[in-house]
């Protein structure tokens, strides 16, 4: 049997493009939900017709699903860098911190990810029970041994996982009401740092 030909490679200009559409459409996504966005909105967000943007994602689901595979990837590597070798107390730390700056550094991805979650992720449910779960188990199975060694505190190492993503997404998910109920003074860009130190000491301490 032949073997199928390889795709050919994509030049620079619509390497490019396919940039400048998927950052429109993160903007449209984030801010409408999947349901809620159009192909015409995220043309106009990137500054393109509709028939151009057709060129390069053939639908609003190839966009969509593109998105979420690369946020996917960005997601769960911190996770994939917990080293089982290392020390747990620093670990830990580093995954918190690291899921912190993401919070801080994007936002729109989270609040696309959680849009997709809010519906029943019919997007992207075969990737949670497959990869995730897979990496999940794998981490977990880390955790649990860290703590019968004594060097973590004992508890539900899927619900410690979980206990960490809640509590940094939230201040990308509900950034707002972060910085509304913070004020001016506490609300700054310092809130980031002031919440990683907090939840340092909430899951080590």
């Amino acid at each position: 049997m032949d073997e199928p030909a390889p795709r050919p490679k994509r030049t620079r200009i619509q390497r490019e493009k396919r940039e400048l559409i998927g950052e429109a459409a993160l903007e449209v996504f984030s801010r409408h939900g999947f349901r809620g966005s159009t192909i015409d909105q995220i043309a106009d967000e990137a500054g393109m017709s509709k028939p151009n943007l057709l060129y390069y994602f053939k639908n609003k689901e190839e966009i969509f699903t593109t998105l979420i595979q690369r946020l996917m990837e960005t997601w769960l590597a911190p996770l994939r860098a917990m080293d089982a070798a290392g020390d747990p107390q620093s670990e830990i730390r580093s995954y918190i911190r690291r899921k912190m700056e993401m919070s801080r550094d994007f936002p729109r991805e989270s609040r696309l990810f959680a849009n997709e979650i809010l519906q029943g992720a019919p997007r992207i449910l075969p990737l949670l029970e497959g990869e995730l779960r897979e990496l999940v188990d794998e981490k977990a199975t880390v955790i649990a041994a860290w703590m019968r060694e004594g060097r973590l505190k004992k508890s539900d190492p899927y619900h410690f996982i979980f206990a960490i993503w809640a509590t940094t997404q939230h201040y990308a998910d509900f950034d707002v009401q972060v910085r509304a109920v913070l004020g001016e003074k506490r609300g700054g860009e310092g809130r980031f740092e002031d919440a990683a130190r907090f939840l340092e000491g909430l899951f080590l301490e």
